[in-house]
């Protein structure tokens, strides 16, 4: 169980209670998805256990849930109308209630992946937040002789990207105790859900965020849409979904060579790529008209800015903190055969990018604070025109192999871009790209 902790100001930091607003959930809010798109929208993972019997797999997922506050909330409306999250104390939550075992005796690799499949999509359909069901764990039993699977669907509320790696290593240690009879002991957690959404409440009056209000203006104003703007083509609703698998030879300069070459980051060289592509897409479909100053693009960030204040550290807090955050990707005149020569002109354009990206407003969290926490400036920002196309990099996964035993199975499907025949959840743009290396 998470235990209140001290931050450098001597500032006593209990997770239980009411946790406030925050950038990322009064965006979820805004979207008012229809109620059974809302109740599915969350994050799947799939885990290599050994037989085990259920009272102790519960006593597994007891362990986790315990410690980690967030994963005990419920959602609640505030008076205002925001969301507001209340995280229980430990034992509020009764894992085995949620807990359900299927068997899975003498099924081959495919028909495991199908089976897989169909429970992450009922259990989906479980989560209920107003009641205060983040969590839906589904033991897929494959008998006594052979590691089954653990498939937890957690909702979108109280995870995300970073989370997993917080999560799956706790569980493995978990479960390694329950097993051996040993007492369940993790790593302390380090500043809760509660204490980060009460700062970002206070970030979101400080004046030095107020200033860079003009800046985030200027970045969103006079920008023509990508793409058509009628209610129809606005429609945020799943049309259609490409998943693409590169082989290394075609990744390795991305990863590699590219960012040290332009002393940058993989997101950023990714960011680059994407707005050059989406810069030859548009003059492909308009061949005639003038370049406009490049492209909106809605980027998504780990969201997790230790410096914010003293003491913080958000390390192992699990919690749904992603930020987004709009840039203007702009690589100004570039033709097709510059593109694939891949020469000077090409370097320029991603050197272009990498300083527009390096010249954006603060550290990029004033964005979300000053349009979704600040009531002054939230309608000031509302009024603006928002990206069209979204860009997230959920960074590099691991596989274990398919039968290690409490490690992911295909680590970068089942934690980064989910099953192919699983709903991956609401289409927030008309065009959304994801990538994971």
């Amino acid at each position: 169980m998470a235990v209140p902790a001290e931050d450098a100001a001597g500032f006593e930091d209990v997770g239980t209670g009411e946790i406030a607003p925050t950038p990322i959930t009064e965006w979820l809010r805004e979207l008012d998805l229809p109620e059974d798109e809302f109740r599915r929208f969350g994050q799947q993972a799939v885990v290599a256990v050994p037989p085990v019997d259920p009272p102790r797999l519960a006593a597994v997922l007891q362990a986790l849930v315990d410690h980690h506050d967030g994963l005990r909330s419920r959602l609640a409306d505030r008076a205002d109308g925001r969301w507001v999250l209340h995280a229980g104390p430990a034992g509020s939550v009764r894992v085995a209630d949620h807990l359900r075992r299927v068997d899975a005796t003498g099924l081959d690799p495919d028909g495991l992946r199908a089976l897989t499949a169909e429970q992450a999509a009922a259990a989906r359909r479980r989560l209920d937040p107003r009641a205060g069901v983040m969590l839906q764990a589904v033991w897929l039993d494959a008998g006594a002789d052979r590691p089954g699977r653990l498939l937890l669907v957690l909702h979108h509320l109280v995870v995300d990207g970073v989370s997993w790696r917080i999560l799956l290593p706790d569980l493995r240690a978990a479960g390694e105790a329950v097993l051996a009879d040993r007492p369940v002991v993790l790593a302390p957690v380090g500043t809760s859900v509660r204490r980060w959404a009460e700062l970002l409440t206070e970030e979101a009056a400080d004046p030095h965020r107020l200033a860079e209000l003009p800046g985030w203006q200027a970045l969103l104003a006079n920008t023509p849409p990508l793409l058509p703007t009628s209610a129809a083509a606005e429609r945020t609703g799943g049309t259609g979904r490409l998943l693409l698998t590169l082989p290394p030879e075609a990744t390795a300069p991305l990863l590699g060579t590219a960012p040290g070459a332009f002393h940058t980051g993989v997101q950023d060289v990714l960011l680059a790529a994407f707005g050059i592509a989406l810069e030859q897409w548009r003059r492909r479909r308009a061949p005639r008209q003038a370049p406009d100053g490049g492209v909106l693009v809605a980027v998504e960030n780990h969201g997790r800015q230790e410096d914010l204040a003293d003491g913080v550290d958000l390390s192992r807090t699990v919690g749904w903190f992603t930020g987004v955050q709009p840039v203007r990707l702009d690589p100004g005149p570039l033709d097709r055969p510059q593109v694939e020569e891949a020469g000077p002109e090409l370097a320029a354009a991603v050197v272009r990018i990498r300083e527009q990206l390096a010249a954006l407003p603060g550290d990029g969290l004033g964005h979300g604070l000053l349009r979704r926490l600040n009531p002054e400036t939230a309608p000031v920002l509302a009024a603006l025109p928002g990206p069209q196309v979204a860009f997230n990099y959920l960074g590099r996964f691991t596989d274990a192999g398919p039968d290690t035993l409490w490690a992911p199975v295909t680590a970068d499907a089942a934690l980064a871009l989910g099953d192919a025949d699983v709903p991956a959840g609401p289409l927030t743009h008309p065009v959304e790209l994801n990538a994971v290396s």
